[in-house]
């Protein structure tokens, strides 16, 4: 049997084990993807995360069936929910809106790792302290 063909492949950012057809609908309306099927699919695996955002790339195929692939939270998610922030700052060169332990960060960059364009976790923690940084976030050494 060949393999199928993709037609579609879309990356959602939704809430863990509460997806919103809303949300779905936008993005994979015109897909001919069943936004049903895909929401309980990915309530299901991701329902011990809740509260969290996972994002996930949707593949669609001919026959209009579809795969999911899960990826890490983002981030600047990880970030704020380390430092219990609801946004970073507006300006982050004079603003700081809290401070981020050198635990902390290889925490986040050892779940980032997987998604990361990094080979190790010195070049992950790298990246994660970059982001924190452009949130303005202090970054302890």
């Amino acid at each position: 049997m060949p393999p199928k063909k993709k037609t579609h492949e879309v990356t959602l950012a939704l809430e863990a084990g509460n997806a919103a057809m809303v949300d779905l609908g936008k993005m994979l309306g015109p897909t001919g993807a069943n936004m049903r099927a895909v929401k309980v699919e990915y309530d299901e695996a991701t329902s011990k995360s809740r509260g969290e955002i996972i994002p996930v790339v949707v593949s669609v195929y001919e026959d209009r069936s579809h795969t999911l692939v899960y990826k890490t939270p983002p981030t600047s998610f990880l970030i704020r929910k380390a430092l219990g922030i609801q946004s970073g700052a507006s300006n982050p060169l004079t603003q700081t809106v809290g401070t981020l332990s050198a635990d902390q960060i290889k925490q986040i960059a050892e779940r980032k790792l997987p998604d990361l364009n990094a080979n190790d976790i010195t070049a992950a923690v790298k990246v994660v302290a970059g982001t924190a940084r452009s949130m303005g976030v202090k970054v302890a050494e």
